[in-house]
């Protein structure tokens, strides 16, 4: 894991602190939607406006591609930000020149400001240094506190880092020591979940964690690739014929690697893919050519369990079957359930993230009780792949 300082590391009474957030919440008809990224933030920003820091919140919206578009302002962003902090919240209408200097030049200790969307300007995902001097300008310490944006090489993402002396935000910190904890430097055996549609977008991820857990559990209609590569039957499901010989490959280093692959050995088939469909349990290879798979077996997951029973660390990405549509949804609730019951138990250490996981693990109900959920979504994914993350890279290069 790279070395970086925390917000334990900086004395920012009276100093000008650019916070690099990601309030790129999901939004309809001006109204937020789901405003867990701004309660993620907040501690953060809170904790330096508490110690006297002036702050200067930076983020983008959206992609307006270098454009002012009015519909991607962060300007509705202010109040939420607000309510959530307890404190009010500024906001300038720039994130660079006149507008942006004076609304700092106002800044008392302990105020904050919101910047107007960064992305505004090309210069942002251009990394252009440029505009990093010119944001830059604007404070005398940077953290950032946006895992959610650390695989993207940008100007505020990365750029600030090499110009101010810089920080981890404590979301931003939570994230890399809990990744750490999972993948860097985890208590063993570990077993990592993959699941979801596609051998193909999952492959770095497939190879970077063979070298590095004890056990990789293959679920969803990734799975189904694997079975066609071994000749089994899977009637009219879903897979990557194209990938078979990928799917060999990963069969190949894992026991050359001595990881353990484990894919499911009985599955549940249906003929049509609907709510409270027919269906039935099968042992794989017994799959009728009209039907199609859609969750994982109860054998499977007895197996599953057993598993989780020595295991001390478990790193989720994607679920085990079609959970968004009943019955399709039992073998991922049952596989959450029994992980936090571990995690509960303080025998695991349970990490999770990507979007159809975070989904699958409310719809299981208990988010709450896993070790850590990262909402990053890429940036998640790119960690799990065993990619360097500009964002966090940068932070190890600060400068001061």
């Amino acid at each position: 894991m790279a070395n970086f300082k925390t917000l334990d590391d900086l004395n920012v009474k009276g100093k000008r602190v650019l916070v690099r957030a990601d309030l790129n919440v999901p939004m309809k008809d001006g109204k937020i939607t789901d405003a867990s990224r701004i309660e993620r933030q907040a501690p953060t920003i809170g904790e330096l406006s508490d110690k006297g820091a002036r702050v200067i919140v930076l983020s983008h919206f959206d992609r307006p591609k270098g454009k002012v578009v009015p519909e991607m302002s962060l300007k509705p962003i202010a109040p939420a930000l607000a309510k959530e902090l307890g404190k009010p919240v500024a906001f300038a209408s720039d994130c660079v020149g006149d507008v942006a200097k004076d609304a700092v030049a106002k800044l008392k200790d302990g105020d904050i400001v919101l910047l107007e969307n960064t992305r505004f300007h090309k210069g942002e995902e251009a990394n252009d240094p440029d505009f990093a001097k010119q944001v830059a300008s604007l404070g005398d310490i940077f953290v950032n506190d946006a895992f959610s944006a650390a695989h993207r090489a940008h100007a505020t993402t990365t750029g600030l880092a090499y110009l101010l002396p810089s920080a981890a935000g404590r979301s931003m910190q939570a994230e890399l020591e809990h990744l750490d904890k999972a993948l860097g430097n985890p208590s063993r055996p570990v077993m990592a979940v993959v699941g979801g549609a596609k051998v193909s977008t999952k492959l770095d991820l497939l190879q970077n964690l063979i070298g590095k857990v004890d056990y990789l559990v293959i679920g969803g209609a990734m799975a189904n690739t694997f079975f066609v590569a071994e000749g089994r039957q899977i009637g009219k499901s879903l897979a990557e014929r194209d990938m078979v010989d990928t799917a060999l490959a990963i069969v190949h280093k894992a026991t050359e690697t001595g990881c353990v692959l484990i894919l499911p050995t009985d599955v549940v088939a249906a003929k049509e893919f609907k709510a409270h469909a027919e269906h039935r349990t099968v042992e794989i290879g017994h799959v009728h050519a009209d039907e199609m798979i859609l969750d994982v077996g109860p054998k499977s997951i007895e197996e599953f369990k057993n598993r989780l029973k020595v295991t001390r660390t478990v790193v989720w990405n994607g679920p085990f079957g079609a959970f968004e549509t009943v019955p399709f949804d039992k073998a991922t609730v049952a596989a959450a359930k029994a992980v936090a019951e571990e995690t509960k138990a303080g025998t695991l250490i349970s990490v999770a993230g990507g979007g159809d996981t975070v989904a699958a693990l409310n719809h299981a109900g208990v988010s709450a009780d896993f070790t850590y959920i990262s909402t990053a979504g890429g940036a998640f994914l790119e960690w799990l792949e065993g990619k360097t993350l500009p964002g966090v890279e940068a932070l190890a290069h600060s400068k001061g």
